[in-house]
């Protein structure tokens, strides 16, 4: 199966208004062509905005929203997503995802994937996913609509978290790794072994945790507000690491789970 998810594309959590217009319209200027959101983050409107005043082709854009947890339901679900499309400026997005499996609202994963399923029939996205699911949830999404209408399972991966038990599975499944958090709130970044991977190759180690992401074959969407570093970290994709650096850094494991809301969050594998 050929990937849906574009292997580099930009986040957009936690940025909003001009910050995040500008930082998108720069993003584009450089190369960049997929754009992640969500309905939570509250920026879907600048998101829109941006691409709009763009120079890119919105034709050329991957764009992924993820719909919330208040949205799951048959009578939500597909009325939230065209709210989605109204902030977007767009009349599909090419990615959507259900963005927090949330086992204690009661909703089965049936059901809420059946409703992604109805809204990708309908036109309003092209493609459909699923967001910090494990593998037992995983499961659930193929056994509900099939594992050829899942394209990706978004999750927290990092040289501190890399979820080998998960990932496996979804690489068996045929199913789109993207990586969020790659560089664990920036704690990676003073990581002594990814600073002398850094020197080696003349980048820096924000570059060497994205290179060994993209080398294990996720998709990537790290965000920035700033051109120096959207440039640097778009460059992580002409580093190659060797075996032993890619070893090095499988070393690094630690279980640093950086984001893990307990009223939405799975148990995870370990």
């Amino acid at each position: 199966m050929s990937r849906i998810v574009p292997q580099f594309g930009l986040g957009t959590f936690r940025l909003s208004d001009q910050i995040l217009i500008d930082s998108i319209k720069t993003a584009l200027d450089l190369g960049y062509r997929a754009i992640d959101t969500a309905q939570i983050y509250g920026n879907e409107a600048e998101v829109g905005q941006a691409i709009t005043e763009s120079q890119v082709n919105r034709n050329d854009i991957f764009l992924t929203t993820k719909i919330w947890t208040t949205h799951y339901t048959a009578d939500q679900l597909i009325p939230s997503l065209k709210q989605s499309l109204q902030k977007l400026r767009t009349d599909a997005v090419d990615l959507t995802l259900i963005h927090w499996p949330a086992p204690q609202l009661g909703i089965s994963v049936e059901e809420m994937m059946k409703n992604l399923l109805e809204a990708k029939q309908l036109g309003l996205t092209r493609h459909i996913g699923i967001s910090n699911f494990n593998i037992d949830l995983t499961q659930q999404a193929i056994d509900a609509i099939g594992r050829e209408h899942i394209a990706t399972n978004q999750i927290e991966l990092s040289p501190y978290l890399q979820n080998q038990k998960l990932v496996d599975f979804l690489n068996q499944q045929n199913i789109d790794v993207t990586s969020y958090m790659t560089l664990a709130y920036g704690k990676v970044l003073h990581d002594p072994v990814l600073q002398q991977i850094a020197q080696q190759h003349q980048a820096n180690s924000a570059q060497i945790a994205l290179a060994w992401a993209l080398q294990l074959g996720y998709s990537v969407i790290p965000s920035s507000t700033q051109a120096a570093h959207l440039l640097q970290n778009l460059q992580a994709q002409q580093i190659q690491l060797s075996a032993e650096e890619m070893q090095l850094i499988a070393a690094l494991e630690r279980q640093g789970r950086e984001v893990d809301p307990a009223e939405l969050a799975p148990v995870w594998d370990k």
